[in-house]
């Protein structure tokens, strides 16, 4: 049944992690997903709800938003990943997520499945990796600063009983930029698509301060 999977997504399917989450990944998502772009077939809700309650007569799963619950948890250990004009806090039906693992590693990040380690007070992003999550995720400002890293480390030092792979961290930090970079508090406050990005040094006048000295110009002549 699993034979298809890559050892990425062995390594992750033996986190913590809830069966109905197992179920949904290995018979809801995983099946229909292009190898290829990682992206998923359009989700929908019903059949996904039908596969979750089998044949439980209390019907546990009723809504899209209960999807939605195990979704965040596949993202949490970098199972499931959302574009940029998505989130889980509205409703994914008929939209495509990507399942990043399915693709198999190639070999310069082959090692960083092997070894599963929690939060350390000296640990860095895998930046050969992230590079390639970012451009996965749709990230369009790749920088990140210590603060970012140290942020992500502080957070995650608080939660000593998560563990995941060198791989799996680096996933989860480009994940957490991801989710800077979509924050209406961003700053500074360029605006690209859906995302904020850093503006680049530079002096660029805005329409106001052009208005400005166009009045003062014109204001100076008649005088």
């Amino acid at each position: 049944m699993t034979s298809y999977l890559t050892q990425a997504e062995h390594s992750a399917l033996k986190s913590p992690l809830s069966n109905d989450c197992r179920v949904l990944y290995l018979l809801g998502l995983r099946p229909t997903a292009n190898s290829s772009t990682t992206a998923t077939a359009p989700i929908d809700y019903k059949p996904l709800l039908e596969l979750l309650n089998g044949d439980s007569k209390d019907m546990p799963f009723q809504r899209g938003r209960q999807i939605n619950s195990l979704l965040r948890q596949l993202e949490q250990i970098g199972l499931v990943a959302l574009p940029n004009t998505l989130d889980l806090e509205h409703s994914v039906n008929g939209k495509h997520l990507l399942l990043p693992l399915i693709a198999e590693a190639a070999s310069e990040f082959d090692q960083l499945h092997q070894k599963h380690l929690s939060m350390s007070t000296s640990w860095t992003p895998n930046s050969g990796l992230f590079n390639e999550m970012a451009s996965l995720l749709g990230i369009i400002d790749k920088t990140y600063d210590e603060n970012d890293i140290g942020e992500f480390v502080a957070y995650w030092l608080g939660r000593p009983s998560s563990v995941f792979s060198e791989f799996q961290w680096t996933q989860k930090f480009a994940n957490n930029i991801k989710r800077k970079r979509l924050a209406s508090g961003y700053a500074p406050t360029q605006k690209v698509g859906t995302q904020q990005v850093k503006v680049a040094a530079g002096i660029e006048a805005d329409d106001n301060a052009r208005k400005l000295v166009e009045k003062y110009a014109t204001s100076t002549k008649k005088s």
